[in-house]
């Protein structure tokens, strides 16, 4: 006979947590930025709805070294504030890129002044962009980006970024620049870890508290011209929690 794995008293008070309204949880003692913290998804059980198990990693340990936690005055991190959930839920959506011209023709080489010049939706741009790294670092280090060394992780994505050293069209994709890859994944880390919570990232709104950001407070305006003198006043998200 199979047995249940015992339910931990952390994982019941969530369940529990999680069948009641936003309000209910603040009359219960916690702060509405508390309670939608408890609320969001653990980044270690999170299931990706979009990234494949190896997207995945990759995902991960990229943003980990793009926003590492510990920065000035101990920032929290984009794993800390659930970065890679953002990214993974925003390529879900089938507005995600939708916007994009996809109609051609194309120039790879174009100045930026042309505007976006690849044919991919950035969906393809990820899968396209992971499988290249994965496949170059197995060649030179014989394991998958997210198995490398810190230090190595940090030399591969200067490459990326650069064009320097891992260059696409040499493993067989002449339509995406490696440092085009990059410019995505590292806009889409700063928007998954300044953007409001309610689209995944910024968990707790631990990114806002760190930098002082009031968020979508409805007046603030008596600071803004109270140069050097910290914000006192916590942030307030689109839905009405405050820290």
């Amino acid at each position: 006979m199979l047995l249940n794995k015992p339910t931990t008293r952390r994982k019941f008070l969530l369940g529990s947590l999680l069948a009641l309204p936003l309000s209910d949880l603040v009359f219960k003692g916690l702060t509405a930025a508390q309670a939608a913290e408890m609320a969001a998804p653990e980044l270690a059980d999170y299931k990706p709805i979009f990234f494949s198990a190896d997207e995945w990693q990759f995902i991960l340990a990229a943003a980990d070294r793009l926003i590492p936690a510990g920065g000035k005055g101990k920032a929290p991190g984009a794993l800390e504030t659930n970065v890679p959930i953002f990214i993974d839920q925003q390529l879900h959506s089938p507005e995600f890129g939708a916007e994009i011209y996809m109609q051609g023709p194309f120039n790879v080489h174009a100045p930026a002044t042309m505007g976006y010049q690849i044919p991919f939706t950035p969906q393809q741009m990820y899968q396209t962009g992971i499988k290249l790294v994965n496949q170059w670092t197995q060649s030179n280090f014989q394991k998958p980006f997210h198995a490398l060394s810190l230090e190595e992780k940090d030399a591969v994505l200067t490459k990326v970024n650069k064009n320097d050293g891992i260059d696409f069209a040499a493993l067989g994709e002449e339509n995406l620049k490696a440092s085009q890859f990059f410019s995505q994944l590292l806009s889409d880390t700063k928007h998954g870890y300044l953007a409001d919570p309610m689209y995944g990232g910024n968990k707790g709104m631990k990114a806002w508290i760190a930098i002082g950001f009031p968020g979508a407070r409805a007046s603030f305006t008596e600071w803004v011209k109270q140069h050097n003198v910290p914000y006192p006043l916590g942030p307030v998200s689109l839905l009405g929690e405050s820290a």
